[in-house]
């Protein structure tokens, strides 16, 4: 059974917003050590005591997910900044380093006249996802 420090292999499709953003039947099962923060949170806690051949649907909420969408995350920039970067979309990804050095990757939000909107949230922030597990094995 599923507990602190266990070895789990699992095959998951995780579905947002009614539609599926990540399965893992197409390729290997996932390995993670249980308890160490390698899985987010809420589907980690609903894995516990589960045995190899369960099978479980779990929906986390964003708070034990990614969590809220931060306001302060979105941030206006000067077009200018970006002349290096061709055929940026918004939707797209882009990374980058800020005046201090820091790097980060961000989708772009909108692109208006002069300036750039970057949303640095991850990009499941806010959501609630939607898993439905299969346990594969436990060691």
């Amino acid at each position: 059974m599923i507990g602190e420090g266990s070895k789990v292999a699992i095959h998951y499709t995780l579905s947002v917003d009614g539609e599926v953003v990540d399965r893992s039947d197409e390729h290997e099962p996932l390995e993670y050590e249980h308890g160490i923060g390698q899985l987010v949170p809420g589907l980690e806690q609903e894995l516990v005591g589960l045995a190899a051949g369960a099978a479980k649907h779990v929906v986390v909420k964003p708070e034990l997910a990614y969590g809220p969408v931060n306001p302060e995350a979105i941030q206006t920039v000067p077009k200018t900044a970006f002349e290096s970067i061709d055929g940026m979309q918004v939707g797209g990804m882009i990374a980058g380093q800020t005046s201090d050095g820091q790097n980060f990757q961000a989708r772009v939000a909108d692109i208006g006249i002069e300036t750039v909107t970057l949303d640095m949230n991850h990009p499941l922030a806010g959501k609630t996802l939607h898993f439905a597990i299969e346990v594969v094995s436990v060691a």
